[in-house]
């Protein structure tokens, strides 16, 4: 029989994505009422259990699979508008379920303990925080939600020997100073303020490291690493400090991805790869070089940088850029992409995922002859060229 590293070397991770897509959803706004029916369609043999309530009374469910000895705790959505690892995560539960060998390794490797959505009602209000408005992700040490007390449980009881801590992050993300977007994001959280290297930590480091190895094939260069300040308020932070070896994904932009469509079959990628990598015990060096050595996480992105505009302030032209960018607002149950200034000046180092050069054009809007922050960008470069919404408009 192949061994896990023969099978993924042999494997098209994109066709398995293909091939165990969860197509029942998709799009950045996900709640409990579009993967409950997935749930239950995975609830072939009683793995699907209800471990408590949220704020608003909404189910919070646990999804254990497998026999393995290696114990594998992951949640999603701690974070309600934070959807595209639910997604992915959902993406891998089909691959458990999909009758092949591979399936077969990982069921008798591990055993995955899943919370899909730990904020339902983040989740129904495309918010960060809960119904009370807390950050579970700064809720470790207080306890003070119904949704924190649960995930701390369901941490105690399971014992994890990993723990994947799933995320999405702004567009404004890059690669260092690369001018690539941050498709994807990790971290081996620190477990003190000193940011020391302990060996549970260095195990989270390597598997990154490894994660990262595998991931340039598909992405190259747009992998960041984030930063690993402490904060024992974090989950991430606590359960490292706990001793348990925990990293921490952030889903990111892909190339005009607004959707995260892309960014999910990555998710999905690492998810994978970060097994096979483990079933091979294939961490057992020190990478923190190879780990060190993925560029940091930078905010240096914008979603539009105009560039070369002749704008008229206080009766003075000059040459300017400015930027806008995308605010996510939910409106009758769909999320709309809105876009507003939000900067005008050099704006040198940063870039732009759509970037225009006006070449001098005349900046023009209802409100005047000069963009103003947190107003819509519906404007005109020189008399013919009009933009709504940020984008040009034919």
């Amino acid at each position: 029989m192949f061994t896990f590293v023969n099978q993924i070397n042999i494997m098209d991770l994109e066709q398995l994505f293909i091939k165990n897509k969860e197509r029942s959803i998709s799009g950045r706004y996900l709640t409990l009422d579009a993967i409950e029916p997935v749930l239950n369609k995975l609830n072939t043999n009683n793995q699907l259990s209800i471990i408590g309530e949220s704020v608003l009374g909404k189910s919070i469910y646990k999804y254990q699979i497998g026999q393995g000895k290696i114990k594998i705790l992951l949640w999603s959505q701690m974070h309600g508008n934070e959807s595209t690892t639910t997604k992915g995560l959902f993406d891998f539960l089909n691959l458990l379920h999909d009758g092949s060998d591979f399936a077969d390794e990982l069921l008798n490797t591990f055993t995955f303990c899943c919370i899909p959505m730990l904020n339902p009602d983040g989740a129904a209000l495309y918010t960060r925080e809960n119904a009370n408005k807390v950050d579970l992700n700064r809720d470790s040490q207080n306890l003070s939600q119904p949704e924190s007390v649960m995930l701390r449980q369901a941490f105690e009881n399971f014992k994890p020997d990993f723990c994947y801590n799933l995320h999405d992050q702004r567009t404004i993300f890059g690669v260092g100073d690369t001018g690539k977007p941050a498709t994807l994001s990790f971290l081996a959280p620190s477990y003190n303020e000193e940011r020391e290297v302990n060996a549970t930590r260095m195990k989270a480091i390597n598997l990154i490291a490894a994660m990262n190895e595998q991931l340039q094939s598909y992405i190259p260069g747009q992998i960041g690493r984030f930063d690993d300040s402490f904060n024992i308020n974090c989950i991430g932070d606590t359960f490292q400090y706990l001793g348990v070896p925990t990293v921490l994904f952030e889903a990111g932009h892909f190339q005009e991805d607004y959707q995260r469509e892309k960014t999910r079959k990555y998710v999905f990628i690492a998810l994978v790869s970060s097994f096979s990598i483990l079933s091979e015990n294939d961490i057992v060096s020190n990478k923190i070089d190879n780990y060190v050595r993925i560029p940091q996480n930078n905010i240096v992105f914008y979603d539009f940088i105009y560039k070369n505009v002749n704008i008229n302030y206080d009766g003075i032209e000059k040459i300017t850029n400015f930027a806008a960018q995308f605010r996510e607002e939910l409106v009758e149950g769909d999320i709309c992409f809105n876009a507003y200034i939000v900067e005008i000046g050099d704006l040198s180092g940063y870039w732009g995922h759509y970037e225009y050069d006006a070449k001098g054009a005349h900046f023009e809007a209802e409100y005047g002859n000069a963009p103003i922050i947190n107003e819509k960008a519906d404007f005109y470069l020189g008399k013919n060229l009009r933009f709504v919404n940020g984008l040009i408009k034919n």
